[in-house]
């Protein structure tokens, strides 16, 4: 099914909260990932003939605004650890902000891996989809991340 104007406003409030934290996951910036779904929707928007089927709309939307985000670093965003500590959401209530603060401090590559994978709930194929690398890189990533995880909480 293709998306008309009425559909497409529906997706885009739906998974904007989606895509404001991966991007932020990316950027590390508020301001920047505010930007980077900006430029996120309105890229969506010129592209949407592109969107073979609604059903797959969120991964659709989080990839461009993934790759908007991708682009605020290569125009030197700078990356704010302590805004980025405060927006991630606990994977499950009750986690400590030890957590958040870790996953914080992440390398932005090991970070984008872990927030679309445990909080976005996205699979490896899809983040793999969505970065523009190996399904075997994310994976790896996500084992790098998960021990340095262990080696800040621990510390």
């Amino acid at each position: 099914m293709k998306a008309d104007s009425a559909e497409f406003e529906r997706m885009v409030t739906e998974y904007a909260p989606v895509m404001y934290r991966a991007a932020l996951a990316v950027t590390g910036s508020e301001a920047a990932a505010e930007d980077a779904v900006g430029d996120a929707v309105l890229r969506a928007w010129q592209k949407l003939g592109s969107l073979r089927d609604v059903s797959s709309a969120r991964a659709w939307l989080v990839k461009i605004a993934v790759n908007c985000a991708r682009g605020q670093l290569r125009r030197g965003r700078e990356t704010s650890l302590e805004e980025l500590a405060e927006e991630l959401p606990a994977p499950e209530p009750g986690q400590a902000r030890e957590l958040r603060d870790a996953v914080a401090r992440l390398a932005p590559e090991k970070r984008a891996v872990v927030t679309l994978y445990y909080y976005e709930g996205f699979s490896t194929a899809e983040i793999a989809g969505m970065l523009g690398v190996r399904r075997g890189t994310v994976k790896s990533r996500l084992a790098r991340a998960r021990e340095d995880l262990r080696i800040l909480l621990e510390g």
